[in-house]
């Protein structure tokens, strides 16, 4: 079949960079226009593009999926399938294009976790497992009819970023076995449960700080999930504290946000329980080992 992939991140990538090693045909690659970015405002390009440029493919970059002259451009390539990792939403007109239709590899067992940041939510949440879903594209997001889904346990030490490279695994395997289903015709497609449904909105600077009047369990959680992008922090005596480990002391006796420091460890207190910092950023300096930092910063308290 005649193939358009629609990306934007490494995520995608690692998707893309598969299905190049099956008999199917990329006939194009959608992703988000180049971006200025830093002090000094350097375009940037999406990791998608750099890759598909590598590999000889054409590239479109819509700034409105609107666009009349993107969707003539669009049509053009006659692809028979629409395949859509990690990007914005389309519109009716555009994933109705082809003659198979169009499908998304969203990285949660929908209907949980709809939505930007489902990697993170699941284990901000405490999640035991995850996984990733294949799904129809509908005008409502990620509501479509599920065509296919693999499972994955979250381990008790998994952060964002190993999680993320273990559901790239199994999102290669679903993505390749949902093309050769469609070009097929054998596939059931399973409505999801909207009353099951579970949010996972984009995380925000508010989310990302810590609240030491949870359970260690949830702040814990917070770092694993936020680890080590974009990082969860805390503030103190006007500077920002990135922790990217942490270990959860759920019987420690303490109070929220106070403070143990040692040679070697650094304790901090929560509604229930502590946590132990074990890596550490201070602003305007390099991640860092617990003992490394506490070698040249000390937190005094009253």
């Amino acid at each position: 079949m005649n193939l358009v992939f629609f990306g934007t991140p490494e995520f995608a990538v690692k998707i893309l960079d598969e299905i190049l090693k099956t008999p199917h045909k990329v006939v194009g690659v959608v992703t988000v226009p180049d971006k200025e970015r830093g002090r000094g405002l350097k375009i940037t390009e999406s990791e998608v593009k750099r890759f598909a440029l590598e590999n000889g493919l054409r590239v479109l970059q819509p700034v409105s999926l609107n666009d009349p002259i993107f969707i003539k451009e669009l049509r053009s390539l006659n692809g028979d399938l629409f395949v859509v990792v990690a990007y914005r939403i389309l519109p009716k007109e555009v994933f109705e294009m082809p003659k198979n239709g169009s499908f998304n590899l969203h990285a949660s067992l929908l209907p949980k976790y709809r939505g930007a940041a489902p990697i993170q939510w699941a284990i901000i949440n405490g999640e035991n497992e995850t996984g990733v879903s294949t799904f129809r594209l509908e005008q409502k997001v990620d509501t479509g009819n599920i065509i296919i889904q693999k499972k994955i346990a979250i381990e008790p030490m998994d952060d964002f970023a190993t999680l993320h490279d273990k559901l790239i695994d199994i999102g290669r395997e679903a993505v390749i076995e949902t093309i050769e289903s469609i070009e097929k015709g054998e596939y059931k497609l399973l409505k999801q449960d909207d009353k099951i449904a579970t949010p996972a909105p984009k995380i925000s600077k508010e989310i990302m700080r810590i609240n030491w009047t949870k359970s260690s369990t949830e702040v814990h959680n917070l770092v694993r999930g936020l680890s080590p992008y974009p990082a969860a922090y805390f503030d103190y005596e006007g500077k920002v504290f990135k922790v990217f480990k942490t270990e959860n002391i759920p019987l420690y006796i303490s109070e929220p946000f106070k403070i143990y420091q040692s040679k070697e460890e650094l304790i901090i207190g929560c509604e229930k329980g502590a946590v132990s910092i074990l890596e550490i950023q201070a602003e305007g300096r390099k991640r860092m080992p617990i003992e490394e930092f506490l070698r040249g910063f000390r937190f005094i308290q009253n």
